[in-house]
């Protein structure tokens, strides 16, 4: 099933894509496609996507999931990248926390913001969390997955790296953390680890990777992080991006205000944004 979540920003409905292409509306089923209705499935069994409303014209789809309590990223976790940007793999995942106010719909603008010169594009496979996880080992830790989507880890390179203090600040500007189009479940995706993933700055393609090359894998990261804090339903996970950064690029390249940035990975659909400056 293909979840997401339509209308104006702070207003989303939830709906679903149906097969034949068009948007049905979840409204009468389930509040938002969040905590509670991603803890318990029950009410996906014997839904009909047919006598569902269909959703008119072109809506836009925010955020494939609502109420994101934690948005937590993870650095350096293709061997590939890592190797581009002449850093070494690390023993354990890098982890850092991206602003839930960085959140916003798969084809929501990249702000440019203010002072800043070194703005970035990431496509990562997220993960979404659907029961609670608190000190689940591997082989369970899929047990505790809602599901799979895209997001662009957009990157402020300047504000991350050559300011003092951690790399926060660099990922959480606003309209940096694009999420969707949907959420698809975990029975449509034959498996996370193995999925093509691409990347196109004004039709130029500038990623072509896969996550057959993350060094730390879903189910492991899952188990990880529980073991830290506890994952709750609607927390994404963002593992990490392939090569093709414009950080990594001789010389690097950075997106500027007309730019075009378009991004997806297999079976879990694509994102457009335009650049504009906040």
């Amino acid at each position: 099933m293909k979840l997401l979540r339509h209308g104006p920003r702070g207003a989303e409905r939830p709906g679903l894509l149906h097969t034949d292409g068009t948007i049905r509306d979840l409204s009468g089923v389930v509040p938002d496609i969040a905590g509670a209705a991603l803890a318990d499935t029950g009410w996906m069994k014997g839904l009909d996507p047919a006598a569902l409303p269909v959703v008119p014209g072109r809506p836009r789809l925010g955020p494939c999931v609502g109420g994101t309590g934690k948005f937590i990223c993870i650095g350096l976790n293709y061997s590939d990248h890592a190797a581009e940007t002449g850093a070494r793999v690390p023993p354990e995942p890098i982890i850092f926390m991206k602003a839930t106010s960085a959140i916003c719909g798969p084809d929501d603008p990249i702000l440019i913001p203010r002072g800043s010169q070194k703005t970035d594009w990431e496509v990562e496979l997220g993960v979404v969390i659907g029961r609670p996880a608190k000190y689940v080992g591997e082989a369970e830790a899929m047990d505790h997955v809602a599901g799979y989507c895209v997001i662009n880890d957009v990157s402020e390179r300047a504000f991350q790296i050559e300011r003092q203090g951690q790399w926060t600040k660099g990922k959480s500007c606003d309209n940096f953390g694009q999420t969707g189009p949907w959420l698809v479940t975990p029975d449509e995706v034959r498996d996370p680890q193995d999925l093509k993933m691409w990347l196109k700055v004004n039709g130029q393609t500038m990623q072509d990777g896969s996550t057959r090359t993350m060094v730390y894998g879903v189910a492991y990261l899952v188990s990880y992080l529980s073991q830290f804090f506890t994952l709750h339903p609607g927390d994404i996970i963002s593992t990490g991006t392939p090569p093709g950064v414009g950080l990594g690029m001789k010389p690097p390249r950075f997106l500027r205000p007309g730019d075009v940035v378009e991004l997806g990975i297999e079976g879990l659909g694509s994102q457009r944004q335009d650049v504009v400056q906040d």
